[in-house]
């Protein structure tokens, strides 16, 4: 299992546990938890609605493509930790990360 936390537009950090060997995004995992992230596009990186701040393992990840990055430039709110969590998929590399879902971005 991959486990990893992520903290929600209030403040409540929950753990998150994956099977290994999935083949899904981010994104798609929190949506599948009951986290209300819009993910408008479905994870084309063309709207960066599943935007998260890495408050923990960003070392892990890969580097953001080029796409990614144009798309977090139009965020008012976006940082040097900022990404979209479409364009993360779910790999060992997240064992023990810290996701922050971004205000803005989730449904009611």
């Amino acid at each position: 299992m991959i486990s990893f936390q992520v903290e929600d537009i209030s403040g409540i950090v929950k753990t998150v546990e994956v099977p290994e060997g999935i083949s899904l995004s981010l994104m798609e995992v929190l949506k599948a938890s009951d986290y209300s992230i819009l993910a408008t596009c479905g994870g084309m990186a063309l709207c960066a609605t599943c935007h998260v701040e890495v408050k923990k393992g960003e070392e892990n990840l890969s580097k953001p493509n080029d796409i990614e990055l144009d798309m977090i430039d139009t965020l008012p709110n976006a940082d040097s930790r900022s990404r979209l969590a479409c364009q993360i998929r779910i790999e060992e590399c997240l064992q023990d990360a810290l996701f922050s879902i971004k205000d803005g971005h989730q449904t009611d």
